[in-house]
């Protein structure tokens, strides 16, 4: 199911739903916990929505760790990458829903957790700060914001020899970048600022540079992007430009170079009625 406001700027495909999934795994690996130490999770009524829940894998990963009593929200402006409701654990809701519009009445306030990752694809510059407050209006007083993603305007090429030759990585994301504007936000950076302008309370930030086996597998996972955009472009030069850079980039990759870029995850807490 897609909505007629679904602008994702990669695709709703196999290939992108295999990566969101793999990709999780390895931001837990890095982060080494899906919600934040900080965040309480051991109450008696406790309610939790996943905005922009993708593939379902944050909140069935998740399932599997909290008491079967928890209420888990998938909420998404399309739901086409989830399984059948069906399979999923019983405990899992999901509700299409744009967060780019206005908070549904019966979702003000319900939330002790609201969890949001990967906006950084689908979110400008002057759209964050009514996202902010849209996610402020799903918790409850004392509830908790917990935001992750990946620092992509600030990339770099991480090399294990200096003389490493890395031209094709920089041609390839330079180029990817420049084909939609989403693609070039900043406001990841501005992230702990944006939290306590939006009202959020004890900000806390986790930044980590994955380790070098790490940023190696999460390289190779982010390079499918890149062949997304590809199938998504309309514009035959710059997809003939990709077809041609990313065995170029693969032949860096296997001699010791890959994408090196910093993750960011930021809790806020709503200020107590």
């Amino acid at each position: 199911m897609s909505s007629k406001n679904d602008d994702y700027v990669l695709s709703r495909d196999y290939l992108e739903n295999s990566r969101l999934n793999l990709y999780h795994y390895q931001w837990v690996e890095v982060f080494g916990y899906r919600t934040h130490p900080k965040i309480p999770t051991d109450g008696p009524s406790l309610r939790i929505a996943d905005v922009g829940t993708g593939t379902g894998v944050w909140l069935t990963d998740l399932a599997a760790r909290l008491p079967f009593f928890v209420q888990l929200d998938g909420l998404d402006v399309s739901l086409h990458a989830v399984p059948p409701k069906e399979w999923l654990p019983p405990n899992i809701t999901l509700r299409q829903w744009d967060i780019k519009g206005e908070v549904p009445d019966d979702l003000v306030g319900v939330y002790d957790i609201v969890h949001a990752r990967n906006f950084v694809f689908v979110v400008k510059n002057d759209e964050i700060k009514h996202i902010l407050a849209n996610m402020m209006k799903l918790l409850k007083p004392g509830g908790y914001l917990q935001w992750g993603e990946s620092e992509i305007h600030k990339w770099g090429v991480m090399k294990l020899h200096p003389e490493s030759e890395v031209s094709a990585h920089n041609q390839l994301m330079s180029l990817t970048l420049g084909q939609d504007l989403r693609l070039q936000s900043t406001w990841v950076s501005n992230m702990v600022q944006l939290f306590s302008e939006a009202g959020f309370g004890d900000v806390e930030e986790d930044y980590h540079d994955p380790l070098p086996h790490l940023a190696f597998m999460m390289h190779q996972c982010q390079l499918v992007i890149h062949e997304i955009i590809t199938r998504q472009t309309r514009n035959e030069k710059v997809r003939n430009e990709v077809e041609r850079l990313l065995p170029l980039v693969h032949k860096e990759t296997v001699a010791g170079a890959c994408y090196d870029i910093a993750r960011r995850s930021v809790v806020g807490r709503k200020p107590e009625a």
